[in-house]
Formats: C-alpha cells, sequence, structure tokens
C-alpha cells in the first residue's frame, strides 16, 4: 500500500482545511518544495497535492507550485482541483505531474472523464468525495443525491482505475478514517482504492492496509505529530516487493491470467486479476483472483482445498495479458475436471 503525504495549496501557501470548510484554512508549512523534499528523505515515492483555490472556482490555480515540486522534489506528484478540461491535463502532464484527479466532473461531466480516460489511462484518477455517503463537488460546497458507491460503478463502466475515496466529515479531524464505506467500496469495485480523510496513526494505515486497499493519503497526522511518514510507509509496506506494475495495467484495471500446469503444461484455467489479487498471489505464492460477477476476490481452493502453488508468473510482449505456471493440488475447474478447458470443439486432423 502506498502512503501519500499531502500538500494542500490555497493562495500559493500550505494548508490545511477541516471538513472541507475553507474558513478553517490554516497554514501548516512553509514552503512546498521543501516540505515535498523532507517527506522524500523520508521514503516517500509520492505526493498528494491539491488546488483548493482551484476545487472552488473550477479554474486552474498555483500550477507554477505543483509543476515546482514536480520538477525538482524527486517525487510523483498526483494533483487534483480545479480540471475540467483537456487543455488543462495536458498542461499538467506536460508540465511533469505524474497523475490528475477528476472530481466535480466525474459527476458533472463524465463524457470528458472517459475522454482523460482514453487518452491518458492509469494517470487519471477519479475522487470521490462524500458527505454521508452522498457525493459532494466544487470544492465540497455542493451537495449531490447521488450515492458514491453508484458514482464509483459509474467511474470503474467508462475505465476509470483508480478511486480516491474521502468522507468529508472525517477529513482534517484525526478521527480515522470511514472504514465501513472503504470496505463497502472495495467490495464494489475492482479499481484501485485510496483512503482519504481522518488519518491519525499507525493503527489507522494498519487498518487500511488490511482492507487490501492500494493507498492512503496522510495530511493533517504528519503536520501534528501524531505518525511519523516513515513510520507508516513502513507499516504500510508490501511483504513482496511487488515490481511496478503500471504497465500490465496500463489498458484495463482487469487483466486476464492464464493458469497453467508446470509439470504437464496444461492450461488449466482463465480467470481475471487487478493490482491488488497479483499483489496477493505474490505475497501468498497462491493464486488470486477477482470474481466479475460477485465483484469480489478468491484465493483458487479456499473452500475446495484445490490450490495452486504458483511456481511462476509471466507477462507477455504487450503487457495485458499473465501466465501463471503451478502446481495444481487436485482438480482446477469447479465441475471436478483437471482442467476447465474440456470441451472439443474441433479436433486436429492429420
Amino acid at each position: 500500500m502506498i502512503i501519500y503525504p499531502a500538500i494542500d495549496i490555497k493562495d500559493r501557501q500550505c494548508v490545511r482545511l477541516v471538513r472541507g470548510d475553507f474558513d478553517t484554512a490554516h497554514r501548516v508549512a512553509e514552503d512546498p518544495l521543501e516540505t515535498a523534499i523532507s517527506f522524500r528523505e523520508a521514503g516517500a515515492s509520492w505526493i498528494h497535492m491539491v488546488d483548493l483555490d482551484g476545487a472552488k472556482d473550477g479554474q486552474k490555480r498555483n500550477a507554477d507550485v505543483f509543476l515546482d515540486v514536480a520538477k525538482n522534489s524527486g517525487l510523483k506528484v498526483e494533483l487534483g482541483g480545479g480540471i475540467r478540461d483537456m487543455a488543462t491535463l495536458e498542461a499538467y502532464f506536460s508540465g511533469g505531474i505524474s497523475r490528475c484527479i477528476l472530481g466535480s466532473a466525474a459527476l458533472k461531466d463524465p463524457a470528458f472523464v472517459q475522454q482523460a480516460v482514453k487518452a491518458y489511462g492509469h494517470r487519471i484518477a477519479v475522487g470521490i468525495d462524500a458527505i454521508n455517503g452522498m457525493v459532494a463537488t466544487e470544492g465540497w460546497l455542493d451537495v449531490s443525491d447521488v450515492p458514491y458507491l453508484e458514482l464509483a460503478k459509474r467511474m470503474e463502466a467508462i475505465g476509470v482505475q483508480t478511486l480516491i475515496f474521502t468522507d468529508i466529515s472525517k477529513d482534517g479531524t484525526l478521527s480515522g478514517p470511514n472504514l465501513e464505506q472503504l470496505k463497502a467500496l472495495r467490495e464494489t469495485v475492482s479499481c484501485e482504492v485510496v483512503a482519504s480523510g481522518g488519518m491519525q496513526g499507525i493503527d489507522d494505515v494498519a487498518a487500511c492496509k488490511a482492507l487490501a486497499l492500494d493507498g492512503a493519503i496522510c495530511g493533517k497526522s504528519l503536520y501534528s505529530g501524531t505518525v511519523s511518514l516513515a513510520d507508516a510507509i513502513r507499516e504500510a509496506a508490501e511483504p513482496v516487493d511487488a515490481m511496478d506494475l503500471d504497465a500490465y495495467f496500463e489498458k484495463s484495471v482487469l487483466i486476464p491470467a492464464i493458469v497453467q500446469e508446470a509439470a504437464t503444461g496444461e492450461v488449466l484455467m482463465l480467470a481475471y486479476m487487478n493490482r491488488t489479487s497479483l499483489k496477493r498471489t505474490l505475497e501468498t505464492g497462491t493464486t488470486w483472483f477477482w470474481s466479475r460477477s460477485r465483484n469480489a476476490y478468491w484465493n483458487k481452493g479456499e473452500t475446495s482445498g484445490h490450490y495452486q502453488k504458483v511456481v511462476s508468473i509471466a507477462g507477455d510482449c504487450d503487457f495485458d495479458t499473465l501466465l501463471l505456471t503451478v502446481e495444481q493440488t487436485g482438480a482446477a475447474c469447479h465441475t471436478g475436471a483437471h482442467s476447465c478447458f474440456f470441451r472439443t470443439l474441433k479436433e486436429a486432423t492429420q
């Protein structure tokens, strides 16, 4: 799980808000670049930045601050706030921003989100901010009648790979993230899920990791000293170095995984993996997949005892299919057949 230290910018200054209320803005650091560099020195690889002025008025503000951090901090920058058109995306990406977050546009202009995803793939994330489970937009000033899970499903359907979820009532309060809503989101979509809002200490980091979330944003907790960034990064670290997976999930959040028996070369089955199921497979040494019908993770053999011990994992030349060789215990198919591919459509002829 990735820890994203956060810097919010208002009037070119580093600030934090409480529950999204602009009247509560208070300065938490002197210089954005120096603060970002301190995050990198603590072990961070990413930084989460928000243009609060841009979020409020729907315009690109403080751009030079963000581009300076992207160019000179040594961190990957994910940026949200006021991004409403392709020209703004192009300006940020060409300036070195690694990922852009679309917020209000997800609800009000889904066609733009779809266009952005088609053009930039995994570099587009959607921020879903909610009050009492309902999506809020325009810098959290407007509350809609759309449930956050409904918007999440809409975004998954148009190809969004990363969702950043904030329970606004928790944001800036150090009261812990909304684990119940995050769990529901994790179980509803196959997108990567990043927690935001309320992170207080190491226990919260551990709780997010236990939910198999892909990231957690830490802001006020770092500035208040309730958790150190280095400790949070260590707690969130995966037991296995799961490699840089961006290339494999560039085209889709789900990719097919062909399972082949190591001893015989027989193809046993085909299932689908997202980043989290691939990471779990790497960590546990047994196969994990994402069920498209049940919207849930499943460990092959968990109910039947017919586990698959991973021997090797390879990616194809186009970075969109995985080949797993395994030691198969028992039958691979739920019908009881050793392989799922037992229906012959055509025999080879001499």
